[in-house]
């Protein structure tokens, strides 16, 4: 996959994100938004290699490495939240539970001002 598919990918998936967080929350909307977020988080991460590659830098090996990478780089403005992203990302994988499937909902607005600012920064 190249470069630029993988940051039109990107950029697409952000859009979708945001579509569905417009719509009334819903099991079938959370269901949706949580799937939806697990495909912005593994592009991002993913566009940042590629943006690596681009600069000639040390490519990371993993979300988290990468992030902090993309935090050195000015990629990315708040490190904190794409740490706490890492977390979020971990534990969709359990999103049966229906708790933890709204309190990991109640975050992905944040989550896609993050990646927004970050694909302004990263490939504008």
């Amino acid at each position: 996959m190249s470069s630029q598919y993988k940051w039109i990918a990107f950029k697409n998936a952000i859009l979708n994100l945001s579509a569905i967080l417009e719509e009334a929350e819903t099991d079938i909307v959370r269901d949706a938004a949580i799937k939806r977020y697990e495909i912005c988080y593994e592009l991002a991460w993913k566009s940042i290699q590629e943006a690596l590659k681009r600069e000639g830098l040390e490519v990371c090996k993993s979300p988290k490495s990468c992030f902090k990478q993309a935090f050195k780089q000015g990629w990315i403005e708040n490190e904190e939240v794409f740490s706490e992203m890492v977390q979020t990302r971990n534990l969709t994988a359990h999103t049966y539970n229906e708790d933890l499937a709204k309190e990991i909902f109640s975050h992905l607005g944040n989550y896609v001002v993050q990646f927004n600012a970050m694909k302004i920064n990263l490939i504008g």
